[in-house]
C-alpha cells in the first residue's frame, strides 16, 4: 500500500511529503487507519534535538485521528468504518499495564520511541525501499494512513469532528489527567499551572470543568488572554514575587500545581508557591539536574513526574468528548488546521508560539 506521508530525514532538515509504502495488511491486533486530522506536538519536534537517540528517516505524528480502513480480526474490537482516536502504545500485560496505568508500561519505550513492536517493525519503507525508522508511538500518523496496534486506538461518537480530535490522545489527555487523575482536583481546590500551551491551557479547561479555582502562569499575553477565558486567573511568569502573588490569590498556597515548562526557575517558583503538603506535578522532560531552592519541599510538599497524565486513554477520551459536548471542555478553540503538506509552517507556527494547537489534515481531507 502506497501513501503520502511527511518524512523527517535529518535533524536540520525540512520535513518532505513522500511516497510511502507500508507492507502487507493488519496483522492481528492490529488496524489500518485512514487519519482524518493529527496534531503537531512538542514531542514530536523533539525529535530534532535527541543527539542522535531517535533513528532517521522517519514519519513522526502521535496525536492521530481518522477512520478505521480494515482489521486484523474480531480480537481487535473494531470495525472498519468506526472513527478512532489513536493514543500511546502499551503492552497490556505488565504489572503497570495490569494495573491501570499504562503510561508506565515497562516497554513504553521500546514501543513508542522508535523501537515499535520487532514483529512487525520492518514493513514500512520509503519510495526507494529504504527503510524508514519503526512506528513512532505505535502510528507515524503525519500521513494519510496510519498502521496501528488497535490497544492505542479509542472509538468515538461518529458525530464529533473527528479530524480534530487527534490531540486527545496526548496533549489534552496530558493535561487534563494530571486534574482529573493525579491530583483529582474537584470543587473548591487550587491549582497553579505553569506554562499556558496545550498540556497547560487543557489543564485550566479540566480544572474549570472540575469546579477547582486555577491560577495560570505564561510569559505570552495572548496565552494568559487564553487561560482568562477559559476559567483562570492570570499572571505574567515575571511578575515580581511570583510565589507569593500566588499563594496570596489561593489563600495560603495552591494545593497543586503543574509545570509544563520545564524551567528550573519556574519550577521553584511553583514549588514555594505550593500549601503545606502541596503535590508539584512536571510533565516537560527534564535535560539538566534540577536545582532545588532551600526549603522547596519543606512541610510536607512533594514533586513527581506525571506521564500521559496517568491517563487510561480508553476512559479519559470518552470523558474528554462528553464535557465538549457539554460545552465545558472547549478544547477546539486551541486548534489551527494546516494541510499535511504545510507541515513545515505548521512547525514554525509552534516554535514562534503563534499557534497553541497545529493540526494537519492529509490531502482529501476537509
Amino acid at each position: 500500500m502506497r501513501f503520502g506521508a511527511a518524512v523527517l530525514r535529518s535533524y536540520d532538515s525540512r520535513f518532505a511529503i513522500e511516497e510511502v509504502t507500508l507492507n502487507g495488511g493488519p496483522a492481528d491486533g492490529e488496524i489500518l487507519v485512514e487519519i482524518a486530522g493529527c496534531g503537531m506536538c512538542r514531542t514530536d519536534l523533539a525529535v530534532r534535538h535527541s543527539a542522535g537517540r531517535s533513528p532517521l528517516p522517519a514519519v513522526l505524528g502521535h496525536e492521530g485521528a481518522g477512520t478505521v480502513v480494515e482489521t486484523g480480526g474480531p480480537a481487535t474490537g473494531l470495525n472498519a468504518g468506526d472513527h478512532v482516536v489513536l493514543s500511546f502504545d502499551s503492552c497490556g500485560h505488565c504489572r503497570n499495564c495490569l494495573g491501570a496505568a499504562p503510561a508506565y508500561c515497562d516497554s513504553f519505550a521500546a514501543l513508542n520511541l522508535f523501537g515499535g513492536r520487532e514483529e512487525n517493525a520492518a514493513r514500512f519503507t520509503d519510495a526507494a525501499g529504504g527503510a524508514l525508522a519503526p512506528r513512532w508511538f505505535g502510528q507515524s500518523s503525519f500521513a494519510q494512513y496510519a498502521m496501528v496496534p488497535a490497544r492505542n486506538a479509542v472509538r468515538v461518537d461518529p458525530a464529533l469532528p473527528v479530524e480534530l480530535l487527534g490531540p486527545l490522545g496526548c496533549g489534552f489527555l496530558t493535561g487534563a489527567g494530571a486534574v482529573f487523575h493525579s491530583f483529582a482536583a474537584g470543587p473548591g481546590d487550587t491549582l497553579a499551572v505553569f506554562g499556558a500551551g496545550a498540556v497547560g491551557l487543557a489543564a485550566v479547561m479540566a480544572a474549570t470543568a472540575a469546579g477547582a479555582m486555577t491560577v495560570a502562569v505564561d510569559r505570552h499575553p495572548e496565552r494568559l488572554a487564553l487561560a482568562e477565558r477559559f476559567g483562570a486567573i492570570p499572571l505574567h511568569a515575571a511578575s515580581p514575587g511570583l510565589p507569593d502573588r500566588i499563594r496570596h490569590l489561593t489563600d495560603g498556597g495552591a494545593q497543586y500545581a503543574l509545570d509544563t515548562t520545564g524551567s528550573a526557575p519556574l519550577i521553584n517558583d511553583a514549588l514555594q508557591a505550593l500549601c503545606p503538603a502541596g503535590h508539584l506535578g512536571l510533565v516537560a522532560r527534564l535535560h539538566t539536574t534540577l536545582p532545588l531552592q532551600p526549603g522547596a519541599l519543606d512541610r510536607g510538599r512533594k514533586i513527581s513526574h506525571i506521564c500521559e497524565g496517568d491517563a487510561v486513554p480508553g476512559l479519559l477520551i470518552p470523558r474528554l468528548t462528553g464535557l465538549w459536548q457539554a460545552g465545558r471542555f472547549p478544547f477546539d478553540q486551541l486548534i489551527r488546521t494546516y494541510p499535511l503538506a504545510d507541515i513545515n509552517e505548521a512547525e514554525r507556527d509552534c516554535d514562534a508560539g503563534r499557534v497553541v494547537k497545529p493540526v494537519l489534515i492529509p490531502e482529501g481531507r476537509g
